[in-house]
């Protein structure tokens, strides 16, 4: 009977408790999904200040002060001599900037854009285009993993599964990174870097305490790209607040999408109107009449604008859309949209981020809650801290998974070669 017990305890296996099982899930998350995340974490932090930068390289094109007491010509002049400056091409937006130092921002119909000099609208030329190609590559590797064409399918649902991945480790991270045993020592263990400390305890301090401090920011930073990666997650954010999600955008004729969103405020980056490809707009059929009617409505509203981007109406398009924002161009709270129609200049509907639904402030939210866009530079500067902490992060998590893999391997190996010397001993 005795015997009997104790081979009975020695092949007795504790049952798993909450933390260890979620230690394991955490793990195999950061296996699977830590390269990724790595690599939109180096990503993200490269795209931190993206606007401020390309607005930089703008004002930079235009080198020449502007003149004293001289006042900027009303939008429809500018858009006229841009008209006859390039009369083969059709303007799609003009952007205007309070800063009387920056230049305007005239895009084409599927042509580009230029910047404009706001004085005599004089083309000073297209805008800066290295820095915007750098951008536009690190951008299609933050989404798409440098996926061109029909695998950007495919690279947006690995990056979306690997960000969904790393908003569970940062969850579960948030009780993992508390110390077990709450003794003064084990908490100023896991809430600062201690020195002198080499390989695996060194990565083990450094994940503990880069994690516990970004934690609440980057599971908001992270949470806010869920929306974008999945339709559900998008929907799921107006049924929270109990309203029915918005109508996907319909297929027009010839695969056209009809309803689709305007590009972000502050525009001027040379995405024309969506619109069925077999529908060709002509210069001429753009008219510039009502513009500055509208101009002076929203400057009236908005006194404190710092830019100010006017739809050009095509065709028969009754009204004009100006979009006026004071922020930095990610912070939707503060900017507003005024539609005006062309005949008459009546106001056809003003609205404000405070005339949405919730459903829809709250998706905008998390949306620039995501580049920190949403609270200005300062919101900008702390996701780009938190997403260089998700890159250490990243970093000590697969190599501690590798240390621990190939201290299981030299155990394996160890008790392999001590079976083999019992067995020869034997």
């Amino acid at each position: 009977m005795g015997l009997f017990e104790i081979r009975s305890q020695s092949h007795f296996r504790p049952m798993p408790t909450f933390r260890s099982v979620l230690f394991w899930l955490h793990l195999t998350a950061g296996v699977v999904a830590g390269a990724i995340v790595l690599i939109m974490s180096v990503t993200g932090v490269v795209l931190t200040y993206e606007k401020q930068m390309l607005e930089w390289a703008d004002r930079r094109a235009w080198s020449v002060p502007p003149p004293s007491g001289t006042a900027a010509l009303s939008p429809e002049t500018l858009l006229a001599r841009v008209r006859d400056a390039r009369p083969a091409a059709a303007p799609a937006t003009l952007t205007l900037r309070a800063d009387p130092a920056a230049p305007a921002t005239v895009a084409f119909e599927g042509a580009g854009a230029v910047l404009v000099n706001p004085y005599t609208g004089d083309i000073i030329g297209p805008q800066p285009s290295g820095l915007r190609g750098f951008f536009r590559t690190v951008t299609n590797w933050h989404r798409y993993l440098a996926m061109e064409g029909p695998g950007r399918t495919t690279g947006k649902a690995i990056t979306g599964a690997a960000n969904l991945a790393f908003l569970f480790i940062v969850l579960s991270g948030m009780y993992l990174w508390l110390p077990r045993i709450w003794s003064r020592l084990q908490v100023r263990n896991v809430l600062w870097f201690r020195r002198g400390l080499q390989g695996k305890a060194r990565d083990f301090n450094w994940h503990n305490v880069i994690g516990i401090w970004s934690a609440v920011p980057l599971a908001i930073v992270v949470a806010g790209a869920v929306p974008i990666s999945y339709p559900w997650a998008s929907n799921l954010v107006y049924r929270l607040v109990g309203e029915e999600p918005p109508r996907p955008p319909q297929a027009g004729p010839g695969g056209a999408q009809r309803g689709a969103s305007a590009p972000r405020g502050g525009g001027g980056g040379g995405e024309g109107r969506g619109g069925a490809p077999d529908e060709k707009e002509t210069p001429e059929a753009i008219h510039l009449e009502g513009i500055d009617a509208g101009y002076a409505e929203a400057v009236r509203r908005v006194p404190e604008w710092r830019a100010l981007s006017i739809r050009i109406p095509h065709g028969a398009q009754p009204n004009i859309t100006y979009t006026v924002d004071e922020g930095y161009g990610g912070q939707p709270h503060m900017r507003g949209t005024l539609t005006v129609a062309r005949s008459g200049g009546a106001v056809e509907r003003w609205e404000s981020f405070a005339d949405q639904t919730r459903g829809r402030r709250l998706r905008s939210w998390l949306r620039f809650a995501h580049t920190g866009e949403y609270y200005g530079l300062t919101g900008q500067t702390i996701a780009g801290v938190v997403s260089a902490g998700a890159v250490v992060l990243a970093w000590t998590g697969i190599a501690l998974a590798c240390r621990r893999f190939i201290a299981w391997i030299g155990r394996r190996r160890r008790a392999t070669t001590d079976s083999q010397s019992a067995r020869q001993a034997a």
